[in-house]
């Protein structure tokens, strides 16, 4: 059975993206021309060019698309669940190589790398979730992982558990990040008694709490460390322990 001219120019549309990402590389793709050939993947005969204007329409940025949850990727014509399975599964990718590439890195010099990582792994998200970053005696990054999910505050984050996966991890030092799903990126009241309660709680177990990140929307990210709450809150604790002792 012949091909209409119809698939051809399709097919052919589609190959030229295929050789100028080959010859060219991402940089030389506008986001739309990104998403399209990535929706291609989980329908590689259909024409996925208005499908990927339509999205960009809608949600703004390449990342608000692939940030976007199933149910609201489903209202565009011209995506479906293979389509989604495909932004899904490439998310998935990019995960897991920006969190394996900072292992074995020391923090400090790799801060960027981190915080890259948590961006594209907490940015987005509808609820909250709290990372940690485990670091060995030379703050050397031995691995990062979600520990508490949904309203991260002293009263739904369990010290034990978090102490326990450090000493699991056999952790020196951590830091921690939690995201939120407004956008903002100042810090609550909340957010400082969290990190307080965690730096006096870890300082019991000889485990330094080094900093507290806030991811919010976009690609900034609130450093406790570097505001300069962390230092106070770390005098608060060694007043507190000077008490106690």
């Amino acid at each position: 059975m012949e091909k209409s001219e119809w698939q051809q120019k399709g097919e052919g549309h589609r190959q030229r993206l295929r050789d100028k990402f080959l010859h060219q590389g991402i940089e030389a793709f506008t986001d739309s021309e990104i998403l399209e050939l990535l929706l291609t993947f989980g329908t590689p005969r259909s024409d996925c060019k208005e499908a990927a204007r339509t999205a960009l329409s809608q949600f703004k940025t390449l990342p608000g698309v692939l940030d976007a949850a199933p149910v609201q990727l489903r209202q565009i014509k011209g995506i479906g669940s293979k389509n989604i399975f495909a932004i899904q599964f490439i998310q998935g990718v990019a995960r897991r190589y920006l969190r394996q590439r900072i292992v074995g890195k020391k923090y400090l010099h790799s801060s960027r790398e981190v915080a890259e990582y948590l961006l594209h792994s907490m940015r987005g998200l509808q609820h909250e979730v709290l990372t940690v970053v485990f670091l060995d005696a030379a703050h050397g990054i031995i691995d990062a992982s979600v520990v508490a999910e949904g309203t991260v505050t002293v009263n739904t984050v369990y010290p034990r558990e978090l102490v326990k996966a450090a000493l699991a991890h056999n952790a020196s030092a951590l830091v921690i990040a939690h995201n939120h799903p407004s956008g903002s990126l100042t810090p609550s009241r909340q957010d400082e008694e969290l990190t307080r309660s965690l730096h006096l709680i870890c300082s019991f177990m000889h485990i330094n709490l080094l900093d507290n990140l806030i991811i919010g929307s976009g690609d900034q990210v609130f450093s406790f460390a570097d505001s300069g709450l962390m230092a106070r809150i770390r005098d608060d604790c060694r007043r507190i322990l000077e008490r106690t002792a």
